[in-house]
């Protein structure tokens, strides 16, 4: 590994600011206590300007390079939590019951603080660093508030990009899938109000139990029968809720989950169907069915040359035997799509030694990807900013 000098010898203390985050997470939006961390380490670093308080609890920082030019390349990381509760059993396990940091953020915080701090020491760049903290990231929509806020009327780019490390047991691989990346994803909740009776008198019921299973069958039946093979799609439902009692048939019934897709077309289709399927149950069964669905995540799209100039980036960290251009898309989903809509540029994985899968309750991540994150990162800009 060719670690940066400067973040190799910051290599204890980008540890403890992981550990310490690791140890304290926040879910999204609610994110003070991090991003005042974050706000106040960008100042201790020498970051020319420091701003909070968009999209609630999002940070940005401006780094001028030795020759003030006028193009900007944005880096971003995510700052949120998610509501799990840890069994990793590390000794910096979460302080906050029912909260942890099981996807990484706080690795993603980390690594982009060593950035700017080398950054901010070297400067051997022409232009402007515009170093993003993004609140919410895990479905509440982040990214969009931060947008909605003037991120980018405000901290104008010229390109930006994202990492993600991945717990692959490789430490340093590097991987990006070119072009559609990643998923884009919709939530959706269906609410089935029928008639409640007696359990032992279930035909003076409009059983909304019995109506909310069936449809959870033929939901799966858009996959099925109504997408068209070469497309991918995914239709979860993971969620189903009814009754309190053992001796009542329930009136009412809920129904919660997600679409993935890769193409608004996809997503389209399968929210077409949806809709049909429950206004014909709904005649069927003499009910009401209510289909709430929203969007969350984008698909994720990474501009091909982009995609190569990070790996490029990449390998004079880690090496060109460790950087890999060709992974497949994930149907996972990032709403860092939501910015590279705006501005072009390109999103990573990062591989360490972990391997418990992300949004697992026993996750740990190897802090030695800190030091490579924060140096591909700060590469990135010296590359694409050259003097």
């Amino acid at each position: 590994m060719n670690i940066l000098p400067l973040i190799a010898e910051s290599k204890d203390e980008l540890a403890e600011i992981f550990r310490d985050l690791h140890a304290h997470p926040e879910i999204g939006f609610t994110e003070a206590r991090t991003s005042a961390i974050v706000a106040d380490l960008l100042r201790a670093y020498g970051v020319d300007e420091v701003y909070t308080g968009l999209g609630k609890t999002g940070v940005v920082g401006l780094v001028h390079g030795k020759q003030k030019g006028n193009r900007r390349v944005g880096l971003r990381a995510d700052m949120d939590a998610l509501p799990i509760h840890e069994v990793s059993g590390l000794e910096y396990s979460s302080k906050n019951d029912g909260v942890m940091h099981a996807c990484g953020h706080d690795a993603h915080t980390t690594m982009l603080l060593g950035a700017a701090k080398h950054l901010a020491a070297t400067r051997d760049f022409d232009g402007t660093a515009v170093i993003v903290f993004q609140p919410a990231e895990e479905g509440l929509g982040g990214a969009r508030a931060m947008i909605a806020d003037g991120l980018f009327e405000q901290f104008p780019c010229d390109e930006i990009y994202g990492m993600h490390n991945w717990p692959s047991g490789q430490l340093g691989r590097v991987g990006i899938c070119k072009g559609t990346a990643m998923a884009g994803a919709a939530f959706f909740d269906i609410t089935v109000t029928g008639q409640g009776s007696h359990a032992a008198m279930p035909s003076q019921s409009k059983d909304a139990l019995i109506i909310a299973a069936s449809l959870v069958v033929e939901l799966q039946t858009i996959l099925s029968r109504n997408m068209p093979a070469l497309d991918a799609c995914v239709l979860s439902v993971t969620q189903l809720n009814a009754g309190a009692a053992y001796n009542v048939v329930p009136e009412v019934a809920t129904l919660a989950g997600t679409i993935r897709y890769f193409k608004d077309e996809v997503y389209e289709l399968a929210a077409a169907r949806m809709q049909a399927i429950c206004d014909g149950f709904a005649l069927a069964h003499d009910v009401e069915i209510k289909l709430e669905l929203r969007n969350v995540f984008d698909v994720l799209l990474n501009d091909h040359d982009l995609s190569d100039a990070y790996l490029e980036a990449a390998a004079e960290i880690v090496g060109p035997e460790n950087v890999f251009g060709d992974d497949a898309p994930l149907t996972g989903s990032e709403d860092f799509a939501d910015m590279l809509k705006i501005v072009p540029g390109a999103y990573c994985v990062v591989g360490h030694a972990g391997t418990a899968a992300l949004h697992n309750p026993a996750f740990t991540l190897d802090p030695e990807i800190l030091p490579i994150g924060a140096s591909i990162m700060a590469r990135m800009i010296e590359k694409r900013l050259p003097l």
